[in-house]
């Protein structure tokens, strides 16, 4: 809530310096604390889990190699044999976003992802990556991608800049929505907040709407947390899908 009563739901994504002067010094602000945080966290699950190497994992262990075992699994069955291969790169983007996500639902956390800067840098990453490996595997055949077998030469001058134009909005499709998401996830948790402390201080009649917003932020911070992970799976796969392409070219 901002000062006066009234609702600031947009406030929560301004940057500010971390780490005190350090931080205002090399501009580190609280999202690139968190992408820290995020990348030890997920260090931590794989190094902890697959330290014991038990025959009969424990919670951990499990949790370790259901992770490496969904997400290898995700690349196999979606770009194919080849898809080990981009293992490392897709395990580490889907479990970055997904702790991303994660963090903010926390009181005092902040969701880098909610940030357009942060999802745009990945998706362009995505694109050009995914870019490099078709030239790299294809060559110059790769801009066969761009037309279609069975159709007309005719159509070229059309269709070309069409497709060319598709190609490109995978980064607008990447980072929009996985930003629009968590930005308006943590707008509605923002807004249903502040009802609470609003209508808690009204007295009598302010009771009852009051418990109705907190039984609704609750059932949003559940809602946040499945879209948070959906948003994670939903990034990844597309990013599966799109190096099928590269690696298959159709």
């Amino acid at each position: 809530m901002a000062a006066g009563g009234t609702i600031d739901a947009l406030g929560q994504f301004t940057l500010h310096p971390a780490l005190g002067r350090i931080g205002a010094a090399v501009h580190f602000s609280q999202s690139n604390l968190f992408m820290v945080i995020a990348g030890v966290l997920v260090l931590l699950l794989l190094w902890l889990g697959m330290r014991p190497r038990a025959l009969v994992p424990g919670r951990l262990q499990a949790a370790a190699e259901l992770s490496y075992e969904t997400v290898m699994s995700m690349c196999v069955e979606t770009i194919g044999p080849e898809g080990r291969r981009f293992f490392p790169f897709i395990f580490t983007l889907f479990f970055f976003i997904l702790l991303g996500n994660l963090l903010g639902v926390w009181p005092y956390f902040f969701t880098f992802t909610s940030h357009i800067a942060v999802t745009l840098a990945m998706a362009v990453f995505v694109v050009v990556m995914v870019t490099v490996v078709a030239l790299r595997l294809h060559g110059l055949h790769f801009f066969s991608y761009f037309m279609p077998k069975g159709v007309p030469i005719a159509l070229a001058p059309l269709l070309i800049p069409i497709e060319i134009l598709s190609y490109l909005s995978r980064i607008i499709s990447l980072s929009v929505r996985l930003f629009a998401n968590m930005m308006a996830g943590h707008a509605m948790l923002e807004v249903f907040g502040a009802f609470v402390v609003m209508l808690g201080g009204a007295g009598l009649l302010g009771i009852v709407p009051a418990g109705v917003s907190l039984a609704v932020n609750v059932a949003l911070i559940g809602f946040e947390i499945l879209v948070a992970a959906l948003q994670a799976y939903v990034f990844a796969i597309l990013t599966c899908i799109y190096l099928h392409d590269a690696v298959h070219l159709h």
